[in-house]
């Protein structure tokens, strides 16, 4: 893969400020004009068009940077070095303030096989290692598929990112991984 060239300082910064006035934008009207995205960065039309040349193109775009932010959420909670059940926590809260911050790019439909499938793929194998991590280390049941956990476990952050009760991450982060490793049952009631 060919790297994509380092933008100057300048057109980074205005890129950033389109791709976070495209997210609050399109969050609240998923049918944004890319002249309303434009006005809510308060750079021109011409500005946005010149850095994107179609709406998909931008929001192909802004997908990809919440993914990235996303990839180096995991990165930054070190899966592979932290203990275990150290790196879950910190995974989660991480991931879980990017998540909510880019709700719309993290549920964005794109065309597959784009940058943001490339670098979700790598997520995948970062947390299915870790997910292998805490299998080995006991954190997991002995009789529980670690893959199968990690399926579980994006299901609840699916669903906390979706009908966030409490905007705090590492209230949200606690509540997910507790419901993840002891469940929501009664341990007293057995089958």
């Amino acid at each position: 893969m060919t790297e994509a060239p380092r933008l100057r300082s300048d057109t980074a910064r205005t890129v950033r400020t389109i791709l976070e006035a495209a997210e609050r934008t399109l969050s609240a009207k998923p049918t944004a004009t890319m002249e309303e995205i434009a006005a809510a960065a308060g750079v021109a039309r011409t500005t946005v068009h010149r850095r994107f040349a179609t709406r998909e193109a931008l929001i192909a775009d802004l997908a990809a940077w919440a993914a990235q932010q996303l990839a180096d959420a995991v990165d930054a909670a070190r899966p592979d070095t932290a203990p275990p059940l150290v790196a879950l926590y910190q995974a989660t809260a991480n991931v879980l303030g990017v998540k909510l911050a880019w709700h719309f790019a993290m549920n964005a439909t794109i065309a597959p096989g784009n940058e943001a499938d490339r670098i979700h793929t790598g997520v995948v194998a970062r947390s299915d290692a870790l997910f292998r991590r805490l299998a080995e280390t006991g954190v997991l049941r002995p009789n529980v598929d670690p893959l199968w956990s990690r399926r579980v476990y994006y299901a609840l952050m699916h669903e906390a990112c979706d009908n966030p009760d409490d905007l705090d991450t590492d209230v949200l982060a606690t509540q997910l991984i507790e419901a993840l490793l002891h469940g929501v049952g009664n341990p007293e009631v057995s089958l």
